[in-house]
Protein backbone atom coordinates (compact mmCIF):
# COMPACT_ATOMS: atom_id res chain seq x y z
CA UNK A 1 0.00 0.00 0.00
CA UNK A 2 1.04 3.43 -1.12
CA UNK A 3 0.87 6.46 1.29
CA UNK A 4 0.82 9.76 -0.75
CA UNK A 5 1.25 11.90 2.51
CA UNK A 6 3.96 9.76 3.65
CA UNK A 7 5.97 10.22 0.57
CA UNK A 8 6.29 12.65 -1.83
CA UNK A 9 8.83 10.99 -4.47
CA UNK A 10 6.36 12.11 -7.42
CA UNK A 11 6.52 16.01 -6.39
CA UNK A 12 10.29 15.62 -5.70
CA UNK A 13 12.53 13.70 -8.85
CA UNK A 14 11.99 15.86 -11.24
CA UNK A 15 11.80 19.62 -12.52
CA UNK A 16 10.45 18.08 -15.73
CA UNK A 17 7.61 16.29 -14.08
CA UNK A 18 4.80 19.34 -13.42
CA UNK A 19 4.39 20.00 -17.01
CA UNK A 20 0.80 21.36 -18.29
CA UNK A 21 -0.49 19.94 -21.04
CA UNK A 22 -3.96 19.14 -21.00
CA UNK A 23 -5.26 22.04 -18.74
CA UNK A 24 -7.42 24.52 -20.34
CA UNK A 25 -6.89 28.36 -18.91
CA UNK A 26 -9.94 28.52 -16.57
CA UNK A 27 -7.63 25.42 -14.58
CA UNK A 28 -4.26 27.03 -14.60
CA UNK A 29 -5.80 30.43 -13.74
CA UNK A 30 -6.75 29.00 -10.59
CA UNK A 31 -2.89 28.08 -9.47
CA UNK A 32 -1.46 30.78 -7.89
CA UNK A 33 1.53 32.48 -9.94
CA UNK A 34 4.17 32.22 -7.11
CA UNK A 35 3.79 28.10 -8.38
CA UNK A 36 3.82 28.39 -12.15
CA UNK A 37 7.35 28.38 -13.79
CA UNK A 38 8.56 31.49 -14.86
CA UNK A 39 7.85 30.23 -18.87
CA UNK A 40 4.15 28.98 -17.68
CA UNK A 41 4.93 25.49 -18.69
CA UNK A 42 4.12 24.06 -15.14
CA UNK A 43 4.54 23.88 -12.00
CA UNK A 44 7.43 26.17 -10.54
CA UNK A 45 10.53 23.62 -8.86
CA UNK A 46 13.15 24.58 -6.71
CA UNK A 47 15.89 22.16 -7.94
CA UNK A 48 13.59 19.53 -8.47
CA UNK A 49 11.03 19.65 -5.95
CA UNK A 50 7.37 20.79 -6.35
CA UNK A 51 7.10 24.35 -5.00
CA UNK A 52 3.74 23.77 -4.00
CA UNK A 53 5.10 20.42 -1.94
CA UNK A 54 5.39 21.08 2.05
CA UNK A 55 6.67 18.94 4.62
CA UNK A 56 9.76 16.58 4.99
CA UNK A 57 10.04 14.11 1.30
CA UNK A 58 9.35 10.30 2.51
CA UNK A 59 8.05 11.29 5.88
CA UNK A 60 4.83 13.36 5.72
CA UNK A 61 3.92 15.47 2.73
CA UNK A 62 1.01 17.35 1.41
CA UNK A 63 -0.04 19.71 -1.90
CA UNK A 64 -0.33 22.77 -0.72
CA UNK A 65 -3.10 23.58 -4.31
CA UNK A 66 -4.19 19.86 -4.03
CA UNK A 67 -7.62 21.03 -5.41
CA UNK A 68 -6.27 22.85 -7.96
CA UNK A 69 -3.15 21.14 -9.31
CA UNK A 70 -2.36 20.36 -12.21
CA UNK A 71 -3.77 17.39 -14.44
CA UNK A 72 -0.48 15.48 -14.70
CA UNK A 73 -0.35 15.48 -10.99
CA UNK A 74 -3.86 13.95 -11.15
CA UNK A 75 -3.08 11.47 -13.31
CA UNK A 76 0.03 9.96 -10.95
CA UNK A 77 -1.99 7.11 -8.75
CA UNK A 78 -0.20 5.12 -5.64
CA UNK A 79 1.80 2.69 -7.46
CA UNK A 80 1.77 3.90 -10.83
CA UNK A 81 4.62 3.92 -13.13
CA UNK A 82 5.01 7.26 -12.61
CA UNK A 83 4.96 6.57 -8.91
CA UNK A 84 7.06 3.79 -8.76
CA UNK A 85 9.15 5.74 -11.49
CA UNK A 86 9.82 8.94 -8.95
CA UNK A 87 10.48 6.24 -5.86
CA UNK A 88 12.91 3.95 -7.14
CA UNK A 89 14.86 7.36 -8.27
CA UNK A 90 15.08 8.67 -4.75
CA UNK A 91 15.52 5.60 -3.39
CA UNK A 92 12.65 4.27 -1.86
CA UNK A 93 11.46 0.78 -1.89
CA UNK A 94 8.93 -0.18 -4.56
CA UNK A 95 6.28 -0.90 -2.03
Amino acid sequence: MFDCQSCGACCSYSADWPRFSTEDDAQLDRIPEKYVAADLSGMRCDGVRCSALSGEVGKSTACTIYDLRPDVCRACMPGDDECLTARRALGFSAS
